[in-house]
């Protein structure tokens, strides 16, 4: 377990250190394109601190919200399909909501540049945005500078929702300014149009159906609207570092609830075909090289 060179307070660490008795509950729970055109670098990264559990349901019913959907398919038969066969134990959902929100500070300083810069295409242009995989709401600080906006999260985690109100209440969101909805992205309970913006950040790493995700962003972006994301992918074919994900991606997934390591998500949200097209540039991290290749940007429906 050694190979994972995860930090000494990394939350993956202690679950491969935990009892056996814990780490048997866990286990019984669970072509490049061209056009990616710019490479940057950023530092550091402590662990793959992503990933959501495709479980249980879409909400179906807040007073104040448009949720029926009239192209979406929130069917009882989808949700079984998306959902694990056997549902992780409130004790792990804890667990990694907690971590998610005491194990994410060097992350979030080593991106937070991106994130400004991906933010930053917000303002004057978005009032009703939708963060999908919202976790612990660690994107709140980036819309202090949005005006008249109102936040809709969505994650399948139930036990973000406290730690994301939180960080609302933090960076200075009014409580009835921000929704959180205990949903998939792969069917999100609002109306087509519905939204100005909507954003996500290291959540299509994990998704149960990527295609469907991307289709259901597209649906609820209003035209003309902007969808940002940052996402951690695969290396590149045939290198080293594609082999040593292929060997930790099913570990990977277990330690890092539901988390891939070779997904070509870049490629993905440029085959989604945005109607105002995208922009997918490419990020390095230096540390933890096996979660090293990272996209992001911005697409325009």
């Amino acid at each position: 377990m050694a190979i994972l060179h995860f930090s000494s307070s990394s939350p993956i660490l202690r679950i491969i250190h935990s009892p056996p008795r814990k780490i048997w509950a866990l286990q019984d729970s669970i072509k490049t394109q061209k056009n990616l055109i710019t490479t940057d670098s950023v530092s550091s990264f402590s662990f793959c601190p992503c990933g959501r559990r495709h479980f249980i349901g879409a909400m179906t019913s807040i007073p104040f919200l448009p949720i029926s959907p009239s192209s979406a398919s929130t069917s009882t038969e989808d949700l079984e399909r998306l959902r694990p066969q056997t549902p992780k134990p409130d004790w792990y959902e804890e667990f990694f909501a907690w971590s998610m929100n005491t194990e994410m500070e060097s992350y979030e300083k080593e991106i937070s540049d991106y994130k400004m810069k991906l933010f930053d295409n917000l303002v004057g242009k978005a009032e009703k945005v939708l963060e999908i995989g919202i976790g612990t709401g660690p994107n709140f600080k980036y819309y202090t500078a949005i005006p008249n906006l109102s936040v809709i999260g969505i994650d399948p985690n139930a036990r973000m929702e406290s730690y994301a109100r939180k960080s609302a209440e933090e960076a200075g969101l009014k409580p009835e300014d921000f929704t959180f909805i205990h949903a998939l992205g792969e069917s999100i309970p609002l109306e087509d149009a519905s939204v100005d913006a909507v954003v996500g950040t290291l959540v299509l790493c994990s998704v149960a159906d990527v295609t469907r995700t991307l289709n259901e962003i597209k649906r609820v972006l209003r035209p003309g609207g902007t969808f940002i994301f940052i996402e951690h992918v695969a290396a590149e074919d045939g290198t080293f570092l594609r082999l040593v994900q292929n060997v930790l991606d099913p570990l990977q997934q277990v330690v890092a609830d539901g988390c891939h390591l070779t997904r070509h998500t870049g490629e993905s949200i440029l085959e989604a075909r945005f109607n105002g097209g995208a922009d997918v540039k490419k990020a390095s991290l230096s540390r933890f090289a096996y979660i090293s290749s990272h996209v992001y940007g911005v697409a325009y429906n």
